[in-house]
């Protein structure tokens, strides 16, 4: 339980920087924006909604994928773990219209912060 919520406070904590530093990231309130009804009235909410998703990812699908990518990963050295990383950011920005990080360099920085983060932020959890 408490890796889980680690892995949401750190991808909610990585979109927020993202949205402050990187270049081409956006995070916008749309009017109509809702989760279930649930009308989301503040850039926090949205913030959350997607760390919330991305951490749901990271915990459940990451481990699944890292292990069908294991031939790429030894190829690459290990580098292959951020295109998988990447992916997942990638399929939050398929899925969300508030969210926006365009494929190329503003996908990949936002892919380091939230890595770099959760390395940083997992060495501060033991």
């Amino acid at each position: 339980m408490k890796k889980i919520l680690l892995q949401i406070v750190y991808a909610t904590l990585g979109f927020w920087l993202a949205s402050l530093f990187i270049p081409g990231v956006q995070v916008t309130l749309i009017p109509n924006s809702n989760l279930f009804g649930i009308n989301l009235t503040a850039q926090w909410q949205i913030f959350l909604l997607l760390g919330i998703i991305l951490g749901l990812l990271n915990f459940f699908a990451k481990p699944i994928l890292n292990i069908v990518a294991i031939p790429l990963r030894i190829i690459t050295f290990g580098l292959f773990g951020l295109i998988v990383s990447g992916a997942l950011i990638w399929v939050v920005d398929l899925v969300f219209q508030e969210f926006s990080a365009p494929i190329g360099f503003p996908l990949f920085w936002t892919t380091l912060l939230i890595w770099f983060i959760n390395i940083i932020g997992s060495k501060f959890t033991k």
